[in-house]
């Protein structure tokens, strides 16, 4: 009895104060760091170990202060290895300044404009009849298709495959899709 007092004034106070609170708000630990619900997708995804090298090619892109807005965003996130993945000095050439364009429109086919967590996922594939093709912000299709129950897979137009590893990271602005693979338009 004497918790749910307490949490009551906390409560008051809060909004007293300005503040609100969202109970239901979990976090979800990426790279070995928690991942605030309150924060935006760039804010959080800064403190991920797996993604220092997502966060240095956002910023060569120039796309810290979009990924900062009100969204709302899914941003499928690319792991350090994925990018290591790719074809050897790739990543390098990406982040050279004159490639500045190249590099925005590969980060930009990563994300979609609103919120795809896996249930809306999961009912957008249903829906297509088992694989949903979305576009992406850059303009360009990314198609997702089940991988059992509780998989899902995300295609690009190359056929390139990646696999979302962990599901469902919510942010202020949207939601992070961890995946295994780059994505290339």
């Amino acid at each position: 009895m004497k918790n749910r007092k307490t949490l009551k004034f906390a409560l008051v106070l809060g909004l007293l104060a300005g503040f609100t609170f969202n109970l239901n708000a979990q976090t979800t630990k990426v790279g070995g760091e928690e991942m605030y619900p309150a924060k935006t997708i760039v804010d959080n995804a800064v403190n991920s170990k797996d993604h220092t090298t997502l966060v240095a090619a956002v910023q060569a892109a120039g796309l810290v202060e979009t990924l900062k807005t009100d969204g709302p965003f899914t941003v499928f996130a690319p792991v350090n290895d994925a990018f290591e993945n790719l074809p050897s000095g790739t990543l390098e050439m990406l982040l050279k300044p004159e490639n500045k364009e190249k590099l925005t429109n590969i980060l930009t086919y990563h994300v979609l404009s609103g919120k795809y967590d896996f249930k809306a996922l999961k009912a957008a594939i249903k829906k297509g009849k088992g694989t949903a093709t979305l576009t992406t912000v850059n303009g360009g299709k990314l198609s997702f298709m089940m991988n059992g129950d509780r998989n899902i897979t995300v295609w690009d137009v190359n056929g390139n495959y990646a696999n979302i590893s962990t599901y469902d990271v919510y942010q202020s602005n949207g939601v992070i899709q961890v995946i295994d693979r780059v994505l290339l338009p």
